[in-house]
């Protein structure tokens, strides 16, 4: 991975379908799931699927993907133009050749995802690489905060689960992805890791509470995918 100046790209409005934003739900997660600490990333022996569900999510949200109408739960792309940003067309075009079940997808798309995404992140400045050695003479890289998006994107989550603020669809969505992924506790101390906001997460990971977000954005298929995400995680092994 390169080593890249600490710049912010430039950023452009949103569009009713599929256009460009300031950034997306699958670089948001691998933001809030770094560790600031270490520089490493929580959660790496299910992260490819973490990713492929926050892609696949996104993509709902925007209303690029739909449920079938033949009762198996499959997914399929809308017939639109594709999304503009690289990290959403894998899941888009996949779906694109037919209707697919989303753990199908999330396991199709979710491991090539993790070098894109920090790819991104690096280049919008919100993590920046810095080289070391280590012992004095072994070269190494080291992953650090580049800009205030994470605790920006934790300070919302924060509001929700522990002051029960009211989320909006985006912050619904990423609080479901957390708990399906059985990721949240990574956020301990930030969010502190008690019943009352494991809780609160499992009625956004169910749908409860995130069918009363703000804006009204959660579909049908970010339900499905959501489900698959958490029996993909529950099924993965776990590191000791």
């Amino acid at each position: 991975m390169k080593n890249h100046d600490h710049h912010s790209a430039p950023s452009t409005s949103a569009g009713p379908r599929g256009g460009s934003t300031d950034s997306t739900l699958v670089e948001d997660i691998l933001l809030l799931l770094f560790q600031p600490s270490s520089g490493s990333i929580a959660g790496e022996n299910t992260l490819f699927y973490i990713l492929g569900g926050a892609s696949l999510t996104e993509l709902a949200l925007r209303d690029l993907v739909q449920t079938t109408t033949d009762g198996t739960d499959r997914i399929t792309s809308r017939a639109t133009p594709p999304p503009e940003e690289v990290l959403l067309r894998p899941a888009w075009e996949y779906l694109a050749r037919r209707s697919r079940y989303p753990q199908t997808v999330i396991a199709a798309v979710g491991p090539n995802l993790r070098s894109q995404v920090m790819e991104t992140l690096l280049l919008k400045g919100h993590l920046h690489q810095t080289r070391t050695t280590f012992l004095g003479f072994v070269p190494r890289n080291r992953i650090e905060l580049g800009s205030s998006r994470r605790e920006e994107l934790l300070s919302h989550v924060r509001a929700v689960l522990v002051d029960e603020a009211a989320a909006d669809a985006r912050t619904a969505a990423l609080i479901a992805l957390l708990s399906a992924s059985a990721q949240l506790h990574q956020l301990d101390p930030d969010i502190p890791w008690t019943s009352a906001v494991i809780q609160r997460a499992r009625g956004y990971e169910s749908g409860h509470h995130s069918a009363q977000a703000a804006g009204l954005g959660v579909s049908q298929s970010t339900f499905l995918i959501i489900s698959a995400l958490a029996a993909a995680a529950a099924a993965a092994p776990r590191s000791s």
